[in-house]
């Protein structure tokens, strides 16, 4: 459902936010599909009260939507408010009232080490765009980015030397990641090989030597992931998951690995300590002296 204050918003937040393609996307099906609701109900979008609400969550409801599906839409809905709000088309945001459903504990699934090395030697590097893709593949293992990152990181955002590489995350928030010797080599052989297909300062080209989407990122995963022999549903986030997984089980810190992944809440990060329990929990008792098995004896 076309709507002019709809697409203002999504533009801001697009330009303004740095919001990514994927997330900009669910923004529009949210509100869009909301907008339909209204329509239905006879409620006025720049009128609505918090009371008119409860319909909206028992529609949810009747649907049978998940608690975090209705958390994401009553927060792409407060968004929206807040933006009609302070361009004075609504008074009041009628879901700054809304209590949301309590949040799904849900652990972040990763790849242990060997299924990487397993992913890396499927790519077959003797053409350019296999090059390219062990490339993606070496970028996200070891920056943790997230793909909308990747898909705008310019030549001149790397250091080579330095290995690191200048990035633009959520809320236009700019951090330094770093990669390793292994990813380097293959970032300088790339770079060098893409010299003459490029025509954009991006550094990751499709196939007319123009900046890839997200959505074309999620392509190739796909493509290299049906190679292996893994059988878990893997997403472009899981590389991330993985990178922090990876850091923590080796004796990272939280407070660093939040600053690589560029979360502004510690406790965001805090998720992946669940996920290295289990690890911790092995180490000590592979090294306590009183951990053994054999101390009994």
């Amino acid at each position: 459902m076309e709507n002019k204050d709809l697409n203002n918003y999504l533009q801001y937040l697009e330009f303004n936010r740095n919001y990514s393609e994927n997330t900009l996307l669910n923004y529009r099906k949210d509100i869009e599909e909301y907008l339909v609701f209204l329509k239905i109900e006879h409620l006025d979008l720049y009128k609505i009260k918090y009371s008119d609400i409860r319909f909206l969550l028992e529609y949810y409801q009747k649907n049978k939507l998940k608690s975090m599906t209705i958390r994401r839409k009553v927060s792409s809905l407060k968004g929206f408010y807040k933006f009609l709000c302070r361009n004075n088309k609504a008074e009041d945001n009628p879901f700054d009232y809304v209590l949301l459903p309590k949040k799904e504990k849900k652990l972040p699934q990763y790849l242990n080490y060997n299924e990487m090395i397993e992913i890396f030697d499927v790519i077959d590097i003797s053409s350019f765009f296999g090059l390219r893709n062990r490339l993606i593949m070496e970028l996200l293992y070891a920056t943790g980015i997230r793909v909308s990152e990747l898909i705008n990181i310019k030549l001149n955002d790397i250091n080579i030397n330095n290995k690191s590489i200048r990035v633009v995350g959520k809320g236009s928030k700019e951090r330094i990641v770093f990669f390793n010797e292994v990813a380097k080599k293959y970032l300088e052989k790339y770079i060098k090989e893409s010299a003459d297909k490029r025509k954009d300062d991006y550094l990751i080209i499709n196939n007319n030597g123009k900046g890839i989407t997200t959505r074309g990122i999620r392509l190739i995963i796909e493509k290299v992931i049906k190679e292996t022999s893994i059988i878990k549903k893997i997403h472009p986030h899981t590389l991330r998951h993985t990178f922090a997984t990876h850091l923590l089980n080796n004796g990272c810190d939280l407070l660093t690995v939040q600053e690589l992944l560029g979360h502004s809440s510690i406790s965001t990060t805090g998720i992946y300590t669940h996920v290295t329990t289990s690890h911790i929990q092995d180490v000590y008792y592979k090294t306590h002296p009183r951990g053994k098995n054999d101390c009994l004896k």
